[in-house]
């Protein structure tokens, strides 16, 4: 089953089995899991889970969530998502056998990949809903999938660190479409859509 590693300042405090259908995180006693922190609210955050899908509900909280460093209201979760709750950081963890079931099936939904040059050539999966990029503090980018396809935005660096085909993006996302170049802070990858339209 899925879990919730819990940690702040880079050392795991614990770690919480998702066991029931429904989890609330907060401040108050009475939640499921209980973060004693003035950043967080007392009913925080709902996490949902169905059928091996973990989905995170905001609960108008006063400092809100983040997944992967985006505020959310309400989004499916992914093996190795980082949440960010005041000053604590969550990663949702499946299992070996789960996470196998949800790649081939998130991979399947809408194939796409990144094919980074260089010596090292490697490609790496748009199988998460944000996928992000780069290296905090200096120059970040957020790859987004949804039903519609992907898109590219800016969370970090300077003007002209991302770039899409040669111009520079800023924070408003930009629509991606095969073999378009990003080039981040001197890396440059292709995105390649596995099944392209004809």
């Amino acid at each position: 089953m899925p879990s919730l590693v819990i940690s702040i300042d880079g050392t795991i405090i614990k770690e919480v089995a998702l066991t029931k259908e429904r989890t609330t995180l907060g401040r108050r006693p009475y939640n499921d899991i209980v973060i004693s922190n003035l950043a967080v609210s007392g009913e925080h955050a709902l996490l949902h889970c169905v059928d091996g899908r973990v989905t995170i509900e905001d609960l108008h909280s006063t400092n809100g969530t983040y997944v992967n460093q985006q505020r959310i209201t309400r989004q499916e979760l992914q093996h190795d998502d980082q949440l960010h709750i005041g000053q604590y950081q969550l990663s949702l963890q499946f299992t070996p056998e789960e996470y196998a079931a949800w790649a081939a099936t998130a991979a399947a939904a809408l194939p796409a990949c990144l094919r980074i040059e260089g010596d090292a050539a490697r490609e790496v999966a748009l199988v998460k809903p944000v996928t992000t990029l780069g290296k905090p503090g200096v120059a970040v980018a957020a790859i987004t999938r949804k039903a519609t396809g992907f898109t590219v935005a800016r969370t970090e660096g300077t003007d002209g660190s991302l770039r899409l085909n040669g111009l520079a993006v800023g924070s408003d996302p930009r629509p991606l479409q095969h073999d378009d170049l990003i080039e981040l802070a001197g890396t440059r990858l292709h995105f390649i859509l596995l099944h392209p339209a004809t």
